[in-house]
């Protein structure tokens, strides 16, 4: 659960690679691509351009090495030929990377192309939502202190949060303790100390938050077809605060803002 500062070094340089494939896809136009296309290409740069390893490649059985979860899919989903993204669609990529042993693990949801308003608006939420969890990061600080004020955002905004789904710790294995939970109360669950790594990720409905699996045994759709959107990253507990291990460059300015 907590790592050692050459631990904390090396999670670094896995968030890093982790945050350049994703600003490699913000360069693809993704409308047309087929979501195993997406797939084939996220593989091929991690593993040859990264020379690291895609790490949900394998694990429990999943043969490929990202979600993608377009629209009302909440997460899980499987990357397939036949499944073309969209123009209006929104996608979520859920990517993990291993380097020197240790895992990063960072999702994105995507606008296609022209995407209406209420899209739009669902995926800016999202995104707060998860800042305002990862704001919440600090030695002292509670599990039930990210949970709080993930949910408080998405529902004074209108959505709901899936409770199915949560963080988790990360290092050398892709889930470890403690879990992360996107709702809670103040002051409660584990207190944060430095050194913990975990991921934040919130799953926010545009309706209920109720969900259910599909027959593959991965897809977690929503079950009024209502659409979702997801954002993570991976982040530490730091002597002072936080640090987001898969921080994009595009993104340097949210750790200040309030939103």
């Amino acid at each position: 659960m907590v790592k050692t500062p050459d631990e904390l070094a090396l999670m670094r340089i896995s968030g890093k690679m982790l945050a350049s494939v994703f600003e490699m896809l913000d360069w693809h136009n993704l409308a047309g691509m087929s979501t195993l296309q997406v797939n084939d290409l996220v593989d091929r740069f991690i593993s040859v351009d990264l020379a690291a390893r895609p790490a949900s490649k394998g694990q429990y059985g999943f043969k490929h090495v990202l979600n993608c979860s377009i629209n009302h899919v909440v997460c899980h989903g499987v990357p397939a030929s036949g499944e073309i993204i969209r123009d209006g669609d929104i996608v979520n990529f859920d990517i993990t990377l291993e380097k020197n042993g240790f895992i990063a693990d960072s999702s994105k949801t995507y606008l296609v192309g022209n995407a209406p308003p209420a899209a739009r608006r669902l995926v800016r939420v999202a995104q707060e939502a998860m800042w305002r969890g990862i704001r919440q990061v600090r030695p002292g600080a509670y599990l039930g202190d990210i949970g709080f004020a993930i949910e408080r955002h998405a529902k004074r905004n209108g959505y709901s949060v899936v409770r199915e789904y949560c963080g988790h710790g990360i290092g050398r294995e892709m889930h470890e303790e403690p879990q992360v939970l996107n709702f809670g109360h103040p002051g409660t669950g584990l207190m944060l100390r430095e050194g913990m790594v975990f991921t934040v990720e919130p799953m926010v409905n545009q309706g209920t938050r109720k969900v259910s699996t599909e027959s593959d045994g991965w897809t977690v759709v929503t079950n009024d077809r209502k659409l979702s959107a997801q954002f993570e990253h991976t982040v530490a507990v730091t002597k002072t605060g936080v640090e987001v291990l898969t921080l994009r460059r595009d993104e340097a300015p949210m750790l200040e803002c309030k939103v």
